[in-house]
C-alpha cells in the first residue's frame, strides 16, 4: 500500500492545477519585469520618429504600424499586470483617442523606478503613496504651463485647428503632417455642429483607394460608397431618395402552400400578379418623386427591370410617329423618369446614408411618404485608381457626413495613413471639449521633471524618494524622443534642464533639425486634456500592479486550445 503524502495550507484549499505565486521576488518583480518588457515594445514607436512594428495576429493578418493602441490590441498579451497596462492605453484611447503610447511607456517607466526603490529596501505602500502625492502635484503643474489665451478657441478657425492637431498626427505620419492636417481640418469643420461639444467622431469616414499618393487625397462633402450602383444608371443630380431597409424583391410567404393550376391562363395569370404587386410599388415610387432607391439588401431582378424600363415600354409605341425634335425631348424625359437603384449591404453605412441624405429607412416595401423621402445634390459612379466607387454628395445644408479619400501604394501603408487621420479627428474632438495647449517636444516633460524634484526636497519621511524617482521617469520621454531620432540623449536631456532652469520653459526638441527650439517658433503644442488623461492613467495602472503581491490563478478550462494541432489522423485531414 503505497504512502500519500495530504496536502496542506493552501494547495488543501484550491483545486489540483492551480498556480499561486506570493512574495516580493516572486509576484511583485515579477509583475514589474512583464510591464517593463510591454513598455520597451511600444517606447521604440512613441514620437515623430519612431519605429514601426511588424505585427502577426492569430488569423495571420499583417500590421505595419507604430500606433501603440493597435500594437497592444494584436499582441494578445497573457500576462494579468501586462494586461493591466493595456487596459490603461486602452482607456485613454478612448477617452481622447491619442496617446496610448505616452500612457503605457510612462507606466513602464515608474514600475522600472519602483523596482529600484524596492531593491533599495523601500516597502511598495510607501512607493504608492509617494507616487499618489507626485501625480496630485504634477497635474497641478501640468495646469501652470498651459499656454494663455488658449482657452479661448474657435473650433471653426482652421489654422487654430491645424495648431492643435499637427504634433498628434506628425507622431503617426511624420514629413506629411502638412497634407494630412488640411484634409483632416477643412472635414472636421464642415461636419461641425452648432454646439460643438456634440461632435461625433462616426461623422469622419474614410474611404482608403490603392493607387496613387497621398498627394492625390481628397475630402467629399457626402459618402463614398465601394463599388458599383446595380441598374444602368450611373448618375442623377438633385434628386429625392427613399430608402428602403429591407431591399427590393418579392418576399416568400411564411407557410408553404401548394398552387393547382389547370391551364396556361392560370399560370400566365399567376405570374403577372407578382409582376403587377412590384410594378404598382415602382410605380408608387416614381410619383412620390423620388428618382434613386437605395436597398439594405439584394434587389430583385423583376423590381429592377421596372426601375429601368417600366415607363419607357409605354412611350415606345409611339416614337415612329412623332417628329424628331418631339422624339428627343420625350427620350429625354423618358430617361429621366428610370430609376438609380444602389445597395448597400452593411447597416451601418445604411444608417450614414439616411444621415447624410436626411431619409428615413422604411423597414418594408411600400408605398413612401414625403416624410421618409432623402435629397441628394448628386450621386455619380467614378473610377479612381482602378476601382469604381460611387460618390454621394449633399454639398447644400443638412450634411453630417464627410469622407477623406485617402490614397496609397499599398494596403499597409493606407491603413497606418487611415490611424492617423483618426487621430487627428479625435483630438479635434477632444479640443471641441477642451482646447487648452501646452508646449511639445518634450518642453512639458522636462518642467514636471525640474518642478517635481524640487517637490521632493520639501517632503520628509520616505515619500520623498518615491516622488524624486517619479520626477526621474519624466526623463524617458526627451530621452526616447532623443534616441529614436538618432540623437545623443544625455546632451539633449542636460541641455533642455540648463534652459528650463534659466527660466526658458517652452524650449523644447526640435527633431527636424535635432536641435533645442522655443515651441512657439516650431509650432508644436499637445493638448492639455491628451497630457493630463495619459500621466492619470500611468500613475493608476503602476500603482494598481503594485497593490498586487499575490497571484492565485486557477487551473484552466479544459477542451482544446485555439491554436493546438489537430490530432495527427483526425477527420480534418484529407
Amino acid at each position: 500500500m503505497g504512502f500519500s503524502m495530504q496536502p496542506y495550507g493552501i494547495q488543501s484549499m484550491l483545486k489540483e492545477g492551480h498556480q499561486h505565486i506570493s512574495g516580493l521576488s516572486e509576484a511583485v518583480l515579477k509583475n514589474i519585469d512583464a510591464c517593463k518588457q510591454l513598455s520597451a515594445i511600444t517606447r521604440t514607436s512613441l514620437g515623430p520618429n519612431g519605429m514601426n512594428k511588424m505585427v502577426i495576429n492569430h488569423l495571420d493578418k499583417l500590421f505595419v504600424t507604430n500606433d501603440a493602441a493597435t500594437i497592444v490590441n494584436e499582441l494578445e498579451v497573457q500576462h494579468p499586470a501586462a494586461k493591466i497596462l493595456v487596459l490603461a492605453g486602452k482607456a485613454q484611447q478612448e477617452e481622447i483617442g491619442d496617446g496610448a503610447n505616452l500612457a503605457i511607456s510612462f507606466a513602464g517607466e515608474i514600475l522600472q523606478s519602483a523596482d529600484e526603490l524596492i531593491r533599495m529596501g523601500l516597502h511598495p505602500s510607501e512607493i504608492i503613496s509617494g507616487y499618489n502625492k507626485a501625480i496630485i502635484k504634477a497635474i497641478e503643474i501640468l495646469s501652470e504651463l498651459v499656454e494663455p489665451g488658449s482657452e479661448n478657441m474657435d473650433v471653426r478657425n482652421k489654422e487654430q485647428v491645424i495648431r492643435r492637431m499637427k504634433a498628434a498626427v506628425a507622431s503617426k505620419q511624420f514629413g506629411q503632417e502638412d497634407i494630412l492636417c488640411n484634409l483632416i481640418a477643412d472635414a472636421c469643420i464642415q461636419v461641425c455642429p452648432k454646439n460643438p461639444v456634440n461632435f461625433n467622431v462616426d461623422n469622419i469616414r474614410v474611404a482608403k483607394l490603392v493607387g496613387g499618393g497621398l498627394i492625390n487625397s481628397s475630402i467629399v462633402r457626402g459618402m463614398v460608397l465601394k463599388g458599383d450602383t446595380v441598374g444602368t444608371i450611373k448618375r442623377v443630380e438633385k434628386e429625392k431618395v427613399v430608402v428602403f431597409a429591407g431591399g427590393v424583391d418579392t418576399s416568400a410567404t411564411e407557410t408553404k402552400g401548394t398552387v393547382l393550376i389547370h391551364s396556361a391562363e392560370q399560370l400566365e395569370n399567376y405570374a403577372k400578379t407578382e409582376e403587377a404587386k412590384v410594378e404598382e410599388l415602382i410605380k408608387a415610387v416614381a410619383d412620390s418623386g423620388a428618382k434613386v432607391i437605395v436597398s439594405g439588401a439584394a434587389v430583385g431582378e423583376m423590381a429592377l427591370h421596372f426601375c429601368e424600363r417600366y415607363k419607357y415600354i409605354s412611350f415606345w409605341p409611339f416614337s415612329s410617329l412623332c417628329p424628331l425634335p418631339l422624339l428627343s425631348i420625350l427620350i429625354s424625359d423618358i430617361l429621366a423618369c428610370r430609376l438609380m437603384v444602389l445597395k448597400i449591404s452593411s447597416k451601418f453605412e445604411l444608417r450614414r446614408f439616411c444621415r447624410t441624405t436626411g431619409a428615413i429607412a422604411i423597414l418594408k416595401l411600400s408605398p413612401p411618404s414625403p416624410d421618409d423621402l432623402g435629397h441628394v445634390d448628386s450621386i455619380s459612379v467614378e473610377e479612381i485608381g482602378g476601382a469604381r466607387v460611387t460618390i454621394v454628395r449633399n454639398e447644400e445644408g443638412g450634411n453630417s457626413v464627410c469622407t477623406v479619400v485617402l490614397r496609397g501604394s499599398t494596403d499597409s501603408i493606407l491603413d497606418d495613413l487611415e490611424r492617423a487621420v483618426d487621430d487627428g479627428v479625435n483630438t479635434y474632438k477632444a479640443m471641441c471639449r477642451d482646447s487648452r495647449i501646452v508646449p511639445g517636444g518634450a518642453a512639458t516633460e522636462i518642467e514636471l521633471a525640474k518642478r517635481l524634484r524640487e517637490f521632493s526636497f520639501k517632503e520628509t519621511g520616505l515619500d520623498q524618494y518615491a516622488i524624486a524617482k517619479f520626477a526621474e521617469s519624466f526623463e524617458m520621454i526627451p530621452k526616447t524622443l532623443a534616441e529614436n531620432a538618432g540623437l545623443n540623449a544625455m546632451e539633449i536631456i542636460s541641455s533642455l534642464y540648463a534652459e528650463h532652469a534659466s527660466g526658458n520653459t517652452k524650449v523644447g526638441i526640435d527633431l527636424e533639425e535635432g536641435v533645442l527650439k522655443d515651441v512657439s517658433t516650431t509650432n508644436v503644442w499637445d493638448l492639455y486634456v491628451t497630457k493630463f488623461f495619459a500621466l492619470k492613467y500611468a500613475a493608476d495602472a503602476a500603482c494598481t500592479v503594485l497593490r498586487v503581491d499575490q497571484i492565485i490563478m486557477a487551473k484552466p478550462a479544459g477542451g482544446p486550445r485555439r491554436d493546438a494541432a489537430p490530432a495527427p489522423g483526425g477527420m480534418d485531414e484529407d
